[in-house]
């Protein structure tokens, strides 16, 4: 563990004096995990969200200092805040009228026997999590598919410890909820869920 902090010491040193490849070993360490949380909290915005973050980050990476779980969670603060932006900008924007019409045309929402079906996908996960509201799907995406832990989601989503803990959970129960009566109400299903939020 030790040699891997030391590493990632190395590495964010090397990028802060310029060091391309040093660099493109932290986008990578990151940008997979990022792309997935803005898709799914809109994919409407997220490529633009994504591009705006990373751009805020080469601006900032000389400020930042801290250790590698603490890269992740500055790296989502400044996506959290870009996707809100991003989404502002959207919203000021007109909408075509053949945009239009494709939207009517859209299905309402995501077949939930094609996500249960579908469940093991890494894209039917995050469709599930996507159908959460906001602030649950935030929790649950950072907490268990970013893999931030609780104080750093808190300080992501500006929110307590307490909080997030309590959102993870009612995320996780909702989650076991929308696959279904049956999975939603056994045993395996709920200590899943317990399990998954660090108390």
């Amino acid at each position: 563990m030790e040699g891997l902090t030391h590493e990632f010491e190395r590495r964010l040193a090397s990028a802060k004096e310029g060091d391309e490849d040093s660099f493109a070993e932290l986008f990578r360490s990151v940008q997979p995990s990022l792309l997935r949380y803005l898709r799914t909290l809109d994919r409407s915005v997220a490529e633009d969200a994504a591009s705006e973050t990373w751009l805020s980050v080469v601006r900032g990476l000389h400020r930042f200092t801290g250790e590698e779980a603490g890269w992740r969670a500055w790296v989502f603060t400044i996506a959290h805040a870009r996707l809100r932006d991003a989404q502002r900008q959207a919203r000021r924007l007109p909408v075509p009228a053949d945009a239009q019409e494709l939207l009517e045309s859209q299905p309402d929402g995501l077949d939930v026997a094609e996500c249960v079906e579908d469940m093991f996908s890494t894209e039917a996960a995050l469709a599930l999590i996507g159908r959460l509201p906001r602030e649950q799907a935030e929790v649950v995406f950072l907490r268990h598919v970013a893999g931030l832990d609780v104080a750093h989601t808190a300080s992501v989503l500006g929110k307590r410890p307490g909080a997030v803990r309590v959102a993870a959970h009612r995320g996780l129960r909702r989650l076991a909820g929308m696959l279904g009566p049956g999975a939603a109400s056994t045993p395996e299903a709920c200590n899943a869920a317990d399990e998954m939020v660090d108390y």
